[in-house]
């Protein structure tokens, strides 16, 4: 897929760019003699990364959760050619599908030129993001404010989460069968919600709380209307609101995924505008690169998957995270499509053992004030490209794997860089799940300042290289 130009390209990065990028060669030689990314491109290479980020913000802003983002997904991927997998489909090379598990996961699927039995490729990301979400009986009344109850998904920092322009965006499931859609805060129309934090004035007795209790995450309530009614508790005229504007009652918010996010529209930063500031960079990063890159898929030698997934925030749990079957059954059923009588059960054992796996996620990348907290030779840093993870403990990828991912990066100029915490082992996000089932994983992404907050920081050039990274892989052989 080639990505169309927008905005003269942000004046190429802007007026503040080096002047001697125009002059950047693409040789591995002249990556090797600089350690940013960025002095490595040329012109037209550039023209690209901004190109990949103006697409980029959207895509992120359009998707905010599992839902929205299955959604999104589906719509710009049927434009290009993907069809839902049926029982009916024909896996002829070339051929492009997409499977989706109970509207939270989805696969895209190009099948290749090889037997499926010799193994597949593999992208694996997840799509949720840390937030707040609503409690089953969410809505009640205090102080003359009707507010509702809320609990977190995902590692946050709560004081983060306080005094933030908020979105409400899910989805409520009735007895009868039908499903009402809510987005509320995107729209510049729309109102937002918002946890108020206490003014400095009067927050004396919370002053000795520790960073991580200045917000206890049952203060993360958010307010959602504070008018009065003559005749009415300001919790019932909610109530009625709910009733008249969707159809829906207090009870049926038993049967909803309600989630509170930020409403912060995804924008440049800095003076060279060669950072993107969003929320949900962890694993928007890796899912929006994965899609782009299988997308520009032709006919691969083998048959690419980009595996999106949800729950990885939580422990991959649930039957929409990389822990259940799912992953396994899909492939199961395209060499039952394949195969027909003749299927058993060793052709998809051998297909997984073939199987090459990309699992990629965002790391902490080195925050300049506090510098000390990485182990910096082994460390990630801004504009420095793809990041792979060596955990050590076992969690690494076998020394072997590690050289054939190495061999591609090199070989189609990628830059990349190593990333291990300070003095702990640590696996990373779903590959763990991927390897039990015998898959060869590793794991990688891209650094990111202040992951799991409500507005994160990532490279363009960094972004755009992980898109790179993960259409050769789908190539390489």
């Amino acid at each position: 897929m080639k990505f169309r130009t927008t905005l003269t390209n942000i004046a190429i990065i802007s007026a503040l760019s080096f002047s001697s990028l125009s002059n950047a060669t693409e040789s591995v030689d002249t990556k090797k003699k600089h350690e940013s990314s960025w002095l490595t491109l040329s012109k037209k290479q550039l023209q690209q990364v901004e190109a990949y980020a103006q697409n980029y913000k959207e895509f992120i802003y359009r998707a905010p959760t599992e839902l929205t983002f299955v959604k999104e997904t589906i719509k710009r991927v049927e434009k290009q050619g993907f069809k839902r997998l049926t029982d009916n489909s024909k896996l002829t090379p070339g051929a492009r599908f997409y499977d989706v598990n109970r509207d939270r996961t989805i696969s895209l699927i190009v099948i290749g030129k090889q037997a499926l039995e010799k193994g597949a490729r593999i992208v694996g990301a997840h799509i949720d993001s840390p937030r707040l979400e609503l409690k089953g009986r969410p809505l009640y009344e205090k102080q003359q404010f009707a507010l509702f109850q809320t609990y977190v998904h995902g590692g946050i920092k709560t004081y983060q989460w306080v005094n933030i322009p908020l979105a409400l965006v899910g989805r409520v499931d009735k007895k009868d069968g039908s499903v009402v859609n809510i987005s509320v805060g995107f729209d510049e129309n729309d109102p937002v919600l918002m946890v108020p934090d206490l003014a400095p004035h009067v927050d004396h007795p919370n002053r000795k709380r520790t960073s991580r209790d200045v917000i206890k995450k049952e203060e993360l309530d958010v307010i959602i209307a504070s008018k009065p009614d003559f005749e009415k508790k300001i919790k019932d005229v909610v109530s009625d609101y709910l009733a008249q504007q969707y159809d829906i009652s207090e009870e049926d918010l038993v049967s909803a995924e309600l989630a509170l996010v930020p409403a912060t529209k995804p924008r440049d930063v800095g003076l060279d505008r060669s950072m993107i500031a969003a929320y949900g960079h962890d694993d928007k990063a890796s899912s929006i690169a994965a899609v782009y890159a299988i997308m520009e898929q032709d006919t691969p030698e083998y048959t690419s998957i980009a595996y999106l997934v949800d729950n990885e925030e939580v422990g991959n749990i649930n039957n929409t995270g990389a822990s259940s079957s799912y992953l396994v059954d899909l492939m199961s059923s395209l060499l039952y499509h394949d195969k027909g009588d003749n299927y058993n059960d060793y052709f998809l054992r051998k297909m997984l053992r073939n199987t090459k796996v990309i699992s990629a996620d965002v790391n902490p990348g080195v925050n300049p004030s506090w510098a000390g907290v990485w182990e910096l030779g082994n460390a990630p840093r801004l504009g420095q490209g793809v990041n792979l993870k060596l955990y050590g403990g076992g969690f690494n990828a076998n020394s072997e794997y590690m050289a054939w991912t190495r061999n591609y990066l090199d070989n189609s100029n990628i830059q990349w860089q190593t990333s291990t915490y300070k003095g702990k082992a640590s696996g990373g996000t779903i590959g763990s799940d991927l390897s039990n089932d015998n898959m060869e994983v590793i794991d990688f992404g891209v650094p990111i300042l202040s992951i799991h907050s409500p507005y994160a920081v990532g490279s363009k050039v960094d972004l755009y290289s992980l898109y790179q990274a993960m259409s050769v892989f789908y190539r390489h052989q």
